[in-house]
């Protein structure tokens, strides 16, 4: 797995350093800590996170709770997320034989029916009967998907008998979702006495970026006073606004200030660390997924400079959503870098209830250290985070292969506790 791991094209010399090795020496701390906070909160069913590592700062830019590519894990390590399957089933349906798995609307897409595929594969190898329902309005028969290396998935229309979803005569105990519910919440799922997995609270018709890195920041200072080090280390800073519309340039003063002002507040940390780099920020949809909605800035101006075509852009989110709302995000560099051509790249760490199961790095080669790379021309390449997650080598240096990785998935691990808290307020409010 040598050939695994990205170069690093910064000195690990500095804050980094000096996180990875607070994070080696106290490791036990650590892994109490999280035993602790997941016995209070359970994790979420899956997710996954999108790192940064800028040599300087270690820190999740995106967690989706409706993770689609499980295909690009490395197999070798499926047993990890058998394992992470069954657990998480038991703690949600002890009794559970049957599952009903619901993907997204897509019908031409052959990498997500991939993923749906290895999900499925996932499942059934972890003891549960499988079948995937659809809640696309044009499919009314069982249909044949096909995926990017052949394989076919059974997509069946949903029906509802009294409280219950089902396909056919399939007796499910559990709803699992895959599908982020961009396009709001279905009829068809409210009011079930299945349990619905992630709950429908956390899809993008309601759950908003803003939401969770305001969870994130909690758990990241809550880590930071255990293991005493600046939890900027691990957290990006961030700043949002409620009401925009791009098209017509309505909001575009609350943007223009919470830009200058996030930029003044990395500014400052970037002077306090002696980092000779320029800070930039991030301004996304507030709510979706898929790289859509996004741009860079480095100045109010860049703002100010949009003409249509961009605000067109920034306008539309996923199922051509409009964006109502926007959150600024501490622009976070990655210093790491794929291949002979060194692409730019960043980890993605995938867990299966609290556990880590793998993760690869999403690789782009048009792409630069301040971009966002989920956007076409992006490949992926797998890699085994199990193995390095669970067994850092406190006698190698803290930027070896195990201890980067152990580095990553504590971070990971942070973002799918935010998640968590997400997820119990949203039971919450509903009760």
């Amino acid at each position: 797995m040598n050939d695994a791991v990205p170069n690093l094209i910064t000195a690990q010399d500095g804050p980094v350093l000096e996180l990875e090795r607070s994070l080696l020496q106290k490791q036990a701390s650590i892994e109490a800590w999280f035993r602790q906070q997941w016995r209070e909160t359970p994790a979420p069913f899956y997710s996954s996170v999108d790192l940064r590592n800028a040599g300087f700062k270690i820190s999740p830019v995106d967690t989706n709770l409706f993770p689609a590519g499980f295909n690009n894990l490395n197999r070798q390590f499926d047993v990890l997320a058998v394992h992470a399957l069954q657990s998480a089933m038991e703690r949600t349906c002890p009794a559970a034989a049957g599952v009903l798995l619901i993907p997204e609307n897509h019908t031409r897409n052959a990498f997500y029916w991939e993923n749906v595929a290895t999900l499925v594969e996932l499942i059934r190898k972890a003891g549960f009967e499988v079948r995937l329902g659809t809640l696309n309005p044009d499919i009314h028969e069982p249909t044949t998907m096909t995926s990017q290396s052949g394989k076919s998935v059974l997509i069946e229309p949903l029906r509802r008998v009294g409280n219950r979803v089902t396909v056919g005569d399939f007796k499910a105990c559990a709803i699992l979702l895959n599908n982020d519910l961009s396009s709001g919440r279905p009829d068809i799922l409210e009011g079930l006495d299945q349990p619905i997995l992630p709950p429908l609270a956390l899809g993008w018709s309601n759950r908003l970026k803003s939401q969770h890195f305001g969870e994130f920041h909690e758990v990241a200072n809550e880590l930071a006073e255990l293991i005493s080090i600046d939890p900027w280390l691990i957290d990006p800073m961030f700043r949002n606004c409620g009401e925009i519309n791009f098209l017509k340039r309505e909001g575009e003063d609350c943007l223009i200030t919470n830009v200058e002002m996030l930029l003044e507040d990395i500014g400052a940390k970037y002077k306090e660390y002696g980092i000779d780099r320029e800070p930039f920020v991030f301004i996304k949809a507030d709510a979706g997924t898929y790289g859509m909605g996004v741009m860079t800035a480095r100045s109010a101006d860049d703002v100010r400079a949009l003409n249509r075509k961009a605000r067109k852009h920034m306008a539309s989110a996923k199922d051509g959503r409009a964006v109502s709302g926007a959150i600024i995000q501490e622009g976070v560099y990655t210093c790491e870098t794929w291949g002979p051509n060194k692409a730019t790249a960043e980890p993605v760490v995938y867990m299966i209830d609290h556990h880590v199961v793998g993760g690869f790095y999403r690789v782009h080669e048009g792409r630069g250290t301040q971009d966002n790379l989920n956007a076409p021309g992006m490949r992926f390449q797998m890699l085994a985070f199990a193995e390095p997650c669970t067994h850092p080598d406190p006698d190698c240096e803290p930027d070896a292969q195990p201890n980067r990785f152990y580095a990553y998935g504590v971070v990971g691990r942070l973002a799918a506790l935010a998640a968590a808290r997400e997820v119990r307020k949203a039971k919450e409010s509903n009760t």
